[in-house]
C-alpha cells in the first residue's frame, strides 16, 4: 500500500498528470508485488469503462456545451437581471440566480464559471463593481452546478458507490437552495456593508413577466398531472402540454422560459419513470439541440462542430481518469486499505459526527490536490465501507464528497474553477484566489448544514420513493 500510494504521490510532486500517475502507479505495484497477471489488470482497466451509467459522461458535457452556444446562457442572464436586479448587490444576486438556472442544464462547475460567468463577470465590471467581488460571487455560484441535478460528479460518483444516480439527482436539489439562499444572504450582507444599490430600476411589469415565466414552468408538471388524472395518456399529455408551451414561448418570446424547462423535464421525466438517468443525458442533447436549432436558431454547422470536439476531448480525458483509477481502486482493495482505513477510524472514533469532520477534513484537503473525478474515483471505493458501519447513506455521502470537492475547484494548486475565473478576469492566480475567500463562508456553513443534518438531502429521494 505504501508503494502504491507513495509512487502515486511522488508523481503528482513532479508535475505528472494525474490518470498517468495512477497508471504507472498501479503497473509499478502489479510488476514488483504480481498480485495479479497483466490480463486481469488489463480487464479491471476496460470494467472500469464499461458501464451503462458512464454513457451519461459525454451526453451531458454535450448538452451543456450545447446551451452555452445556442445562445441561451444571455437569455438566462436577461431573465435573472428582470428577477432580482433591482436589489440590493443586483447583479450579485443576478450571478447567483442565473447560476442556479444554468446548473439545471450544464452539470459541472467549469461549464457554469465558463458560460454565464462570462457574461456577469463582465457586466459586474462594467456596472462598476469591484473585479474581486465579481468573481468571488461567480466562483461560490459555480459550485451549485454539480449540485443541482444533472450532476456529472453524481455520475461518476453512483457507478463507483453502486447508488442509485436518480436518488442522488433528487438528493441535491434542496441542498442547492440552501447554499443559494445563503450565498444571497451573504450578496446582501456585503451589499449593506460596502454600499451597492440596485443595478436595474424596479419595475413591476419586468418583474411580473419574470415571475409570470416561474410560473408557466411550474404550472407545465401540475397541468400534465390533471390532464392523466382526466383519463388522458402520459404521452398525448406531454406531447399537447409541450406543444402549448412552445406556442406561447413563440409568441410571447420569453426571455428563459424554455431554458427553465430543462431541469423540469429532466427531473419530471425520471420521476415519472419514462427514462433513466443515463437516458436523461441524451433527453438533454435533444432538447438543446431543438433550442439551439428550431427555437433559437443560434447554432450553425460550424458551432456544432466546435461543441462535438470540445466533448471528445473533455470526454476522453475524463474516461481516462475513470480507467486509471479503476486499477488504482482495485489495487487499493486487494492491498486491504480500505479494511485497514475502516479498522483505523474505529478504533479511533465510534461517533459518525466525528468521523464525517474527519471525512471532510480528508476531502478539502484532497480537493486542492486532485481532480474531482480522480478523487471520487480513488476514495469513495475506501471511504464507503467505512460510512456503511457509521450507518451513513451513501446518498448523504455522495452530496457531502461532491461539495468539499466543488470547494477543492476554488483553491490552489489544482482548483480549475479557479484558473478559468482568472484567466477570465485577467488577475493573477494570487489575487483570484484572495478574491474568492470571503465567498467561501457561505459555502462552508452550507456544507456544515449539509453534513450534519442528513434531513436536507435525504427527504426529497425518500419522499418521492427513491430511497427506504
Amino acid at each position: 500500500m505504501l508503494l502504491l500510494i507513495g509512487s502515486f504521490l511522488f508523481l503528482l510532486i513532479l508535475g505528472t498528470p494525474v490518470a498517468v500517475s495512477m497508471a504507472v502507479a498501479s503497473l509499478a505495484y502489479l510488476v514488483i508485488y504480481g498480485v495479479a497477471p497483466d490480463i486481469i489488470a488489463a480487464q479491471r482497466m476496460i470494467a472500469g469503462v464499461e458501464s451503462f451509467p458512464l454513457i451519461a459522461v459525454p451526453f451531458f458535457i454535450l448538452a451543456g456545451n450545447l446551451m452555452n452556444i445556442a445562445g441561451v446562457t444571455g437569455r438566462i442572464y436577461k431573465f435573472a437581471l428582470s428577477l432580482v436586479g433591482w436589489m440590493k448587490g443586483g447583479l450579485a444576486q443576478v450571478n447567483i440566480i442565473g447560476s442556479v438556472v444554468f446548473s439545471g442544464m450544464s452539470g459541472t462547475a467549469l461549464a457554469d464559471a465558463a458560460g454565464i460567468g462570462t457574461i456577469e463577470i463582465k457586466a459586474m465590471k462594467d456596472h462598476g463593481y469591484p473585479v474581486e467581488a465579481a468573481v468571488g460571487v461567480t466562483a461560490a455560484s459555480a459550485t451549485l452546478g454539480p449540485i443541482f441535478p444533472p450532476s456529472l460528479p453524481f455520475v461518476i460518483y453512483g457507478m463507483m458507490a453502486n447508488a442509485s444516480i436518480g436518488a442522488l439527482f433528487m438528493a441535491g436539489i434542496v441542498p442547492g437552495v440552501v447554499m443559494a439562499i445563503l450565498m444571497m444572504l451573504t450578496v446582501y450582507i456585503f451589499a449593506k456593508r460596502k454600499g451597492w444599490g440596485s443595478d436595474t430600476p424596479f419595475e413591476l411589469k419586468q418583474l411580473l413577466a419574470a415571475s409570470l415565466e416561474v410560473v408557466i414552468v411550474l404550472a407545465f408538471p401540475v397541468a400534465i398531472y390533471l390532464m392523466i388524472l382526466a383519463g388522458m395518456s402520459v404521452n398525448v399529455a406531454v406531447l399537447i402540454g409541450l406543444a402549448v408551451l412552445v406556442a406561447l414561448d413563440w409568441y410571447f418570446d420569453f426571455s428563459a422560459v424554455m431554458a427553465l424547462m430543462t431541469p423540469v423535464l429532466l427531473i419530471g421525466g425520471m420521476t415519472m419513470g419514462w427514462f433513466t438517468p443515463t437516458e436523461a443525458a441524451v433527453a438533454a442533447v435533444l432538447w438543446s439541440l431543438f433550442l439551439g436549432l428550431v427555437r433559437y436558431r443560434t447554432m450553425t454547422v460550424r458551432t456544432l462542430a466546435k461543441a462535438s470536439f470540445d466533448t471528445i476531448e473533455t470526454t476522453a480525458s475524463v474516461l481516462f481518469i475513470v480507467t486509471a483509477a479503476s486499477i488504482f481502486a482495485w489495487l487499493l482493495t486487494v492491498s486491504q486499505a480500505a479494511q485497514l482505513f475502516s479498522d483505523f477510524m474505529f478504533g479511533l472514533t465510534d461517533n459518525w459526527w466525528t468521523f464525517l469532520i474527519i471525512v471532510n477534513i480528508l476531502l478539502l484537503v484532497v480537493g486542492a490536490f486532485l481532480d474531482t473525478i480522480a478523487a471520487i474515483s480513488i476514495l469513495v471505493p475506501i471511504l464507503m465501507p467505512v460510512a456503511a458501519r457509521y450507518g451513513i447513506d451513501p446518498v448523504h455521502l455522495g452530496v457531502v464528497i461532491t461539495l468539499n470537492l466543488m470547494i477543492g475547484l476554488l483553491t490552489p494548486p489544482v482548483g480549475m474553477v479557479l484558473f478559468v475565473l482568472a484567466r477570465i478576469s485577467k488577475l493573477s492566480v494570487e489575487k483570484t484566489t484572495l478574491a474568492i475567500l470571503p465567498w467561501m463562508i457561505p459555502l462552508f456553513l452550507a456544507l456544515g448544514l449539509i453534513t450534519f443534518i442528513p434531513a436536507i438531502t435525504m427527504w426529497l429521494p425518500t419522499q418521492l420513493g427513491l430511497i427506504r
